[in-house]
């Protein structure tokens, strides 16, 4: 349960990122950056969620 709330808070989070980069002209090379570390925590979280252990 606590997994899918993790899921819900990082998929708003990237939206509302994506929002604020949509408003901010002229600095690309920031605005891409903070686009790419903000939409890369929910694929994280998805990796960690099915990993599968060596042991």
């Amino acid at each position: 349960m606590a997994e899918n709330k993790l899921a819900d808070l990082s998929i708003n989070f990237a939206v509302e990122i994506l929002k604020l980069c949509d408003g901010i002209k002229g600095h690309y090379s920031i605005t891409n950056q903070l686009e790419r570390s903000a939409t890369s925590i929910g694929a994280n979280i998805r990796e960690a969620k099915y990993a599968h252990s060596l042991h």
